[in-house]
């Protein structure tokens, strides 16, 4: 299969090396300096240092000449990039399926990447969401991995991982949409509370609730959004909660690391030097658990410690200040 990535952060220059041997594959840069920099030294020193790019991926700045060769297309840009991206698909009147592997709710308006798509190229357009336990830089490594595939269509859903799946990289189809999207976009904001926590020196024990509760708001937002809630026992709910909670190599944990640290906001992202998605998310989350009428008690401290307005160690109290309730109610 011709298949284009649109963006060579992390995750485009990784998923070209995963796919590479199987699928005719072109990585599009907007950033003519990485673009050159692979092609030159076959490395993304900009985004992904440490990991070779084959030589087999073609690399390309022409984004209608990259969209034009495709089969079908992977965005691997942050959610802040997914409409900017496919409003240029618009624009050349493509018509090719679309995958993305961004996890969020968009800034400002609230909406789920399908949302975001289907706006801006119809709701005729095939399109899905990649998600599951996964850090760019052991799939580059070809460390075992296995992640959901969910799309508008289920036929295309299956398809899709079938194309897609390699001897390293195992991929399910799922029929949940929207659980796939969102339990992939909270876990990140999760994972921010579970670095305050270990920051904190709170101990196991903690970690191992809030994790669990965490997993209870997911499940909450995503039914009232009309997810499945077998979803979030799955590869995109659960099994992504405990990795990006756990791992060292999760930016959001290591987010929450600093917050239990004291170091401000704007430091924080300085020193990352990569987007953390559950920062932009969790004010989304929380503004959205609050129109719906959705109870996401941690969620809401993640929120209000990124904001300013408690501290880690306020954060912490007030949520084991909470009144005792049913704890499947």
């Amino acid at each position: 299969m011709k298949i284009t990535l649109l963006g060579a952060g992390a995750w485009g220059t990784a998923l070209s090396i995963a796919f590479a041997g199987k699928h005719d594959l072109t990585l599009w840069s907007r950033e003519e300096d990485v673009a050159a920099d692979l092609v030159a030294t076959r490395e993304n020193h900009r985004f992904f240092p440490g990991y070779k790019l084959p030589e087999s991926v073609a690399v390309a700045t022409d984004f209608d000449a990259a969209v034009g060769c495709a089969e079908l297309l992977i965005v691997a840009t942050p959610i802040a990039g997914l409409r900017p991206t496919v409003d240029r698909l618009k624009a050349i009147g493509c018509s090719l399926p679309v995958l993305w592997v961004c996890k969020g709710f968009e800034a400002g308006s609230g909406k789920l990447p399908h949302q975001v798509v289907t706006e801006v190229l119809g709701q005729q357009a095939l399109c899905g969401a990649l998600s599951g336990p996964s850090f760019a830089e052991e799939v580059a490594a070809g460390q075992p991995t296995a992640v959901a595939l969910a799309a508008n269509d289920p036929a295309f859903a299956r398809e899709a991982a079938r194309q897609l799946h390699t001897a390293r990289l195992r991929i399910y189809a799922n029929d949940d949409l929207v659980g796939v999207e969102v339990g992939g976009a909270v876990k990140n904001v999760l994972a921010i509370a579970t670095g305050v926590c270990d920051g904190l020196g709170l101990g196991l024990n903690s970690r191992a609730a809030l994790m669990t509760r965490g997993l209870a708001e997911i499940a909450r937002l995503g039914l009232a959004l009309g997810a499945d809630r077998q979803t979030f026992m799955g590869l995109a709910g659960m099994g992504d909660l405990i990795l990006t909670c756990t791992g060292d190599l999760s930016r959001n944990r290591r987010v929450g690391l600093a917050l239990a640290q004291n170091k401000l906001l704007p430091q924080i992202l300085e020193e990352l030097g990569h987007v953390a998605e559950g920062v932009y998310t969790a004010r989304e989350v929380d503004r959205l658990s609050s129109q719906l009428g959705v109870d996401m008690p941690i969620s809401a401290a993640v929120a209000a410690v990124l904001d300013g307005r408690l501290s880690a160690v306020q954060a912490v109290e007030q949520l084991m200040a909470r009144d005792p309730k049913e704890e499947l109610a």
